[in-house]
């Protein structure tokens, strides 16, 4: 994906495993701007905002157990931790957080594509 630099792009951030690479794709085949950030990596607590602030941050979290289902290997909670307190701004300055634990790729979309229209957000404005 390429960067954004516009008001009305969508990022998301989240633990590793959480479903920000796959909740992005898919916003991004219904018409919508959207990007990752891979803010749980950086010690910059603004990364997600480097470009300017974007109309719509999405915060993604998920347990050890889930993370683990779905990237293989043990994934153990104290990693994720550190992940987490490196979101922390992010999780705060969000508009919407959301637990994928529970839910499927399908369901996280259709969660986050709720709030989206709900707010006005509609596909294809600003796409690219």
């Amino acid at each position: 994906m390429a960067d954004l630099s516009v008001e009305d792009a969508i990022v998301v951030v989240g633990v590793c495993g959480a479903g920000k690479s796959t909740l992005v794709r898919g916003l991004c085949a219904l018409g919508y701007r959207a990007r990752e950030c891979v803010q749980e990596h950086s010690y910059v607590p603004t990364l997600w905002c480097r470009h300017g602030r974007p109309r719509v941050l999405i915060c993604l979290n998920a347990s050890a157990d889930a993370v683990s289902r779905r990237l293989g290997g043990r994934w153990e909670e104290s990693a994720l931790e550190v992940q987490r307190e490196r979101l922390a701004l992010a999780r705060e300055s969000c508009d919407l957080y959301l637990e994928t634990d529970g839910l499927t790729a399908e369901g996280a979309r259709q969660a986050v594509l709720r709030y989206l229209e709900a707010h006005g957000v509609l596909p294809g404005a600003g796409a690219e």
